[in-house]
Parts: structure tokens; C-alpha cells; sequence
């Protein structure tokens, strides 16, 4: 069976058991290494990327699911000469410490940001309960996203490729 999946913008025909989780083919065939495998039962949150725009884990979607759907991952999220309001955030806020709840963190946040763009802190704790941060105790992902209508980073927008 041969699927056309379109990542990042660009088409892949895929020659493989259409069993097969999306983070499996991402990591293991394109060699999309961004998106995390932790935890593999969907509870994590690092394996997170946008199927049409929405934020979805990765390690419990079969690849035979996927034809005739946009999938984003952290690679396509934003060009290789910007980076995205949530990630510009992240690094100026140091928020990022081991790195593996960071590509889930900053799909599952450009979503709930270009959807609700002046949040409150408890809104965000909420919007963060799929995505475990084992480093940072959240605070500081929680005052970079806050920041984000203050401090000249403009709006957050999700990139479709």
C-alpha cells in the first residue's frame, strides 16, 4: 500500500505497514528528529505535532489515517530563518532545559495562543495539562507565554504550510 503524507508542505509517499505510528515514520524514515519520543502511550505530550492545524500526539496515530491531511511538526512550525512567537518567548524566557517537552510544548502553545491570545495564567496551566516539563516547574514557560502582548513579539500565529 503507498500513502501520500503531506509533511511540512511537502509530499511523502510512504511505502509501509499503514499501522505504523506517525512518530515512528517521522523519526525512524524522514529522519524528523524534533518530534519526541518519551512516553508512547499519548500521556506525554512530546511527540505533539498539528494534523489541519490542530494539536495532536503523534505516537498514537497510525500513518494509514493520515492521507489527505496537513501534518506540522516542530521542523515546519516556523522557516529556518524565524522562529515563531512561542519559540522567540521560550528563548528569551531560557525556558528550554533538557529539550524533550520543547517541540511538543511550542506546537500544543502556537495553537492555544492563536486561539485565545490574551490568556490567563490558569488558562494556561489548563492548556499545558498534555504536555509534561519534568525540568522546569512550568513558571517559566507559563510568564514567557504570558509575555507575549507586551513585549513586541506580535501576535501568535499557527504556520500551515
Amino acid at each position: 500500500m503507498v500513502l501520500t503524507l503531506m509533511i511540512n508542505g511537502d509530499p511523502f509517499p510512504y511505502h509501509g505497514d499503514p499501522r505504523r505510528s506517525l512518530l515512528e515514520v517521522l523519526r525512524d524514515d524522514l529522519h524528523l528528529t524534533g518530534t519526541k519520543d518519551v512516553c508512547g502511550e499519548g500521556f506525554c505530550g512530546a511527540c505533539t505535532v498539528h494534523i489541519n492545524g490542530v494539536p495532536k500526539v503523534s505516537c498514537l496515530l497510525p500513518v494509514g489515517c493520515l492521507t489527505g491531511v496537513e501534518i506540522t511538526t516542530i521542523e515546519g512550525v516556523s522557516n529556518s530563518e524565524t522562529l515563531n512567537a512561542v519559540q522567540k518567548a521560550f528563548l528569551e524566557y531560557d525556558v528550554v532545559q533538557c529539550g524533550m517537552c520543547f517541540p511538543g510544548m511550542v506546537l500544543s502553545m502556537t495553537h492555544f495562543m492563536a486561539e485565545n491570545p490574551s490568556p490567563t495564567r490558569d488558562e494556561l496551566k489548563s492548556a499545558m495539562t498534555g504536555n509534561i516539563c519534568r525540568c522546569t516547574g512550568y513558571e517559566r514557560i507559563i510568564d514567557a507565554l504570558l509575555s507575549l502582548g507586551s513585549n513586541g513579539l506580535g501576535p501568535v500565529e499557527e504556520v500551515r504550510p
